[in-house]
């Protein structure tokens, strides 16, 4: 039998081989926490929900295990997201009453901490940039994953709040700009923190964070002038299960077509030898831009077809030509060049970086110029 069984592990794949008992503890974690959730929230769930949930556990272990980092960030998330909902214990008025939900763990309180980290992560990066000090940049850094923790644990718990003011009101927060502003800065910050430690520099925080805190002062903008924080309702458009793959996997593609756009603006900085001994070499750079740029064009094309498919069950056909469809479609056509040309032609250089940076333009006019000054079906999402 031992021999058998040395054999099966010698025929293994090589990456399962190289897991530690670390990494299969992570995973059972992981599996025992989704049972739980099953049985503590299931009713809360139709089959979807609960389909997802089921396969988000294999998904977070493969993550874990390609990037140790995201272990301790689910344990974190865990901890603080069930230490709030404990405490709420099912009365919303409980935010307002105990101290650590007022101050810290309410949704509201939650992502005014993110906002807040997020805006010192950015100081505190271009002072290492500036003054040469890999401490300011070390600071950053942490106060970079601070944000991401504090952001992620606002979500889930705005996710249970919602469903505390009622069952038909209960939704995944991804429903409006002030959610998925939030949800662009997780995704923008979490690829440049995969790709700083990928690449085992910091450089790049101060040009990346420069976007992720420009999305930040709009959303306290929208909260401040339209109390964008309160949870409301879901409007018919929206209450689909579509909406729960389809905008995530769309915010994947903005978040890195907004990361390629902030290389790009190192890339051009660094080829006219400005900041050229703080900044990594520009094959660097380029690699960065294309990686980032290649999954952002993957993701997009995936939120593409699930829009089309939920048009269908919704208004009756794929593709209407309304405002927001069409400018995806541009940004979908912009970056489909972009890559053509990388791959087929060999683009490199200040050409690509230029060609990445007017992307941002098109992808935040797609994004959020559609929402202001044109209107369609996708109205729901006006300012």
């Amino acid at each position: 039998m031992e021999v058998v069984q040395n054999r099966m592990y010698a025929q293994a794949p090589g990456f399962f081989r190289r897991l530690s008992t670390i990494d299969w503890l992570y995973g059972a974690a992981l599996l025992i926490g989704t049972l739980f959730a099953l049985r503590q929230y299931g009713h809360h769930m139709d089959g979807y929900e609960r389909a997802v949930l089921v396969l988000a556990a294999p998904v977070f272990a493969w993550l874990g295990w390609h990037w140790k980092s995201v272990r301790w960030l689910m344990a974190l998330l865990a901890v603080l997201s069930l230490s709030a909902i404990g405490m709420y214990g099912g009365v919303l008025q409980a935010a307002e009453q105990k101290f650590f939900l007022k101050y810290l763990l309410s949704s509201q309180s939650a992502i005014l901490w993110m906002s807040t980290l997020f805006v010192l992560s950015t100081l505190f990066y271009w002072g290492g940039l500036v003054l040469k000090s890999p401490t300011g940049a070390s600071i950053g850094s942490k106060l970079c994953w601070a944000a991401v923790v504090m952001g992620f644990t606002g979500m889930l718990v705005r996710w249970y709040e919602s469903y505390l003011m009622g069952a038909d009101i209960g939704h995944i927060p991804i429903s409006n700009l002030y959610e998925v502003f939030i949800l662009f800065c997780m995704v923008t910050s979490l690829f440049y923190l995969y790709y700083e430690q990928t690449y085992a520099t910091r450089q790049l925080g101060p040009f990346v964070l420069l976007v992720v805190s420009a999305a930040v002062a709009f959303l306290i903008w929208y909260m401040v002038t339209r109390d964008a924080a309160q949870i409301q309702p879901l409007v018919p458009a929206l209450q689909s299960w579509w909406m729960k793959i389809h905008v995530p996997a769309n915010f994947i593609g903005y978040g890195t077509f907004s990361l390629a756009a902030m290389v790009a603006v190192a890339y051009l900085l660094k080829s006219h030898g400005m900041l050229a001994d703080r900044l990594p070499s520009l094959e660097l750079l380029d690699d960065v831009m294309y990686k980032a740029i290649a999954v952002g064009f993957a993701f997009f094309t995936i939120a593409t077809i699930l829009g089309a498919l939920w048009a269908a069950e919704a208004w009756g056909g794929y593709w209407s030509w309304d405002p927001k469809e069409t400018w995806a479609l541009i940004v979908w056509l912009n970056y489909a060049a972009w890559l053509h040309m990388r791959l087929m032609k060999g683009l490199r250089g200040r050409v690509a970086a230029w060609w990445a940076l007017v992307g941002l333009l098109v992808t935040t006019f797609a994004f959020l110029g559609v929402n202001m000054f044109l209107s369609g079906l996708h109205s729901y999402g006006e300012l």
